[in-house]
């Protein structure tokens, strides 16, 4: 079963996850081989990282404040008790750290992982295993694709719809209006693709379809077609 990734785009998760880190990994240091330069640069970038963060709800709320004071101001209203906002009481600053906490923190937590004697009961402790995520039921998979005209082309708009860890490609095929049918366009591995056949000299309408594909087979349903009036 896939797992998703362990490190939380949200500032506060991604936060507290740092702070557990820093919290618990003294007790697995020494089986995992860590230096006490490792240690002390997480411990700079949690620390630094939380400061900022609390610094940024301080002006969030600072600006919501101001922004409700500028409004009694200009066109009256009921003032606070309090009057007018003032400054806020920033937290004792911390030492500063170089841009990249993550990367950091990734590039440590990749080392962990490596070493032979890291399990996931570890991992679960440190906050950096991520949550098991079962695979989607693959035969009921749509692509939703869109085209339009780029240039002298059409391209081909198409994504994973989030299920990109259980899928391998995208198969393309449109229908040229000619008598042919639905026929063989592409099998892309990047979403987005670029139809270079030459636009007709006729008006036409040319039709497209995707299906999504699991190593040498289709998987899922095909695409609702989507038709697009071209000419040179």
């Amino acid at each position: 079963m896939a797992k998703s990734d362990y490190v939380d785009p949200n500032a506060a998760a991604f936060n507290a996850q740092l702070q557990t880190f820093k919290n618990n990994i003294g007790n697995y240091s020494v089986v995992l081989g860590l230096s006490p330069g490792q240690l002390s640069a997480q411990v700079a970038d949690a620390n630094y990282y939380n400061y900022i963060l609390q610094c940024r709800a301080l002006m969030d709320q600072g600006a919501q404040q101001w922004s409700a004071w500028n409004g009694i101001v200009r066109s009256g209203g009921l003032v606070p008790v309090l009057g007018a906002p003032v400054a806020p009481v920033f937290p004792t600053a911390v030492t500063a750290v170089i841009p990249g906490i993550e990367t950091r923190f990734r590039a440590l937590v990749k080392t962990i992982k490596a070493s032979t004697n890291y399990n996931a009961a570890m991992g679960k402790a440190l906050g950096i295993e991520g949550e098991e995520e079962a695979a989607p039921d693959l035969t009921t998979l749509r692509p939703e694709i869109t085209v339009l005209l780029s240039g002298n082309q059409v391209f081909v708009k198409w994504g994973w719809g989030g299920n990109s860890r259980w899928l391998d490609s995208c198969e393309l095929q449109v229908d040229r209006n000619d008598g042919k049918g639905f026929v063989f366009l592409a099998i892309d591995t990047t979403p987005g693709y670029t139809d270079t056949q030459p636009l007709p000299a006729v008006p036409a309408i040319w039709i497209y379809r995707a299906i999504y594909r699991v190593g040498d087979h289709q998987v899922g349903l095909w695409s609702n077609p989507v038709s697009l009036p071209v000419a040179a």
